[in-house]
């Protein structure tokens, strides 16, 4: 039997004029072991191996067996309604199933980039369980409308058509990567300010992202946490931790961008607080202080190192004296418990 590391049956917008994908929605989005209903669809389209993505339509469909509670029967019957209609936008809708043989290789084009995105925002899949090298390069840049994605190319004389026709347009961004509550919106998860998460970010159940927290794709939460600050690219945060208000951890899409940076369970990154390194469980950075992997760090025993040698060290609290501006390294058994998230704030059901 022919299988798949990921499956989807999904709805794309392109350009009418140049046939450009402008972005994939995938109701149903699947890795690995659900491949009975793939199968059945990859065998009716001719698709016998490899990552492609191939067009839905009543011929092709007409000799697939799948049963009318079969989630993929019924996210077939629903995008391959949608694809009669061309929107004021000048752009089309396209029925799409895509298959991805292996989730560790590049994506080979949008679709398959927007079906990765979906897996780590559907929770399949954890932030770096699937390659997005490239992935910049495979997506267009978007302007995201209420009525839709546009393409930026003549966008100006398309706003002025849209306008004179009835149809005030409101753009949102204009990017790459769209939000993630426009395609997945996980449950057992708060998002106060929806605008600043993007799909392909991984937010575990419990998980709270308050108005100035941001999550960028491949990146997130893998338990209840509080989110206040910036979850870059590439980072993950572990249970029961908090990124405080205006805090901000480096991600992977700057610099060298080599270095994944994890923060462990149980810690505390305080207000407006900094970091370049990975921490391990149960740490604390106090607020305001930014500790990189340069950083000059002083230890209990007076010795100086750089952060980079404590990069995952678990129970550190990281200071810096106020009176000498020296930053140290303290064993949190020697400082307290900060206490730890509210329950009650992340209990999101």
């Amino acid at each position: 039997m022919t299988t798949f590391a990921a499956f989807g049956v999904g709805l794309a917008t392109r350009t009418l004029d140049t046939g450009k994908v402008l972005d994939t929605w995938y109701p149903v989005a699947a890795a690995g072991g659900e491949v009975g209903s793939a199968v059945a669809l990859a065998r009716a389209l001719g698709h016998t191996g490899g990552t492609a993505t191939l067009e839905l339509d009543a011929a092709a469909l007409a000799g697939v067996e799948l049963t009318a509670d079969d989630p993929v029967a019924r996210a077939v019957a629903g995008v391959t309604s949608q694809t009669t209609s061309t929107a004021p936008t000048r752009t089309e809708q396209v029925a799409v199933a895509t298959f991805v043989e292996d989730l560790g290789t590049p994506p080979v084009d949008a679709h398959d980039v927007y079906l990765r995105l979906h897996l780590l925002s559907l929770r399949e899949l954890r932030p770096h369980q699937a390659s997005l090298d490239g992935a910049f390069g495979q997506l267009s840049n978007v302007v995201w409308t209420d009525l839709g994605p546009c393409d930026p190319d003549g966008f100006a004389d398309l706003r002025l058509a849209l306008v004179a026709a009835g149809h005030p347009v409101r753009v949102s961004s204009v990017d790459k990567f769209p939000r993630m509550t426009d395609y997945v919106v996980p449950s057992g998860v708060r998002m106060a300010d929806a605008d600043r998460v993007r799909l392909g970010a991984h937010l575990a159940p419990g998980t709270t992202v308050m108005h100035e927290g941001f999550v960028n794709f491949n990146a997130g939460t893998l338990g209840a946490s509080m989110v206040e600050g910036r979850i870059s690219a590439g980072v993950v945060v572990g249970d029961g931790s908090d990124i405080g208000g205006g805090a901000s951890i480096m991600g992977t899409l700057s610099g060298g961008g080599s270095e994944v940076i994890s923060v462990g369970r149980r810690c505390l990154i305080g207000a407006n607080a900094g970091l370049g390194i990975s921490l391990g469980d149960d740490c604390v950075v106090e607020a305001g202080l930014y500790v990189t992997a340069g950083t000059k760090v002083t230890l209990p025993d007076g010795s100086v190192v750089k952060a980079a040698r404590l990069s995952g060290a678990d129970g550190l609290l990281f200071r810096r004296e106020s009176t000498t501006g020296t930053v140290v390294a303290l064993p949190r058994g020697d400082t307290g418990d900060w206490g730890g998230l509210n329950a009650a704030l992340h209990a999101n059901d």
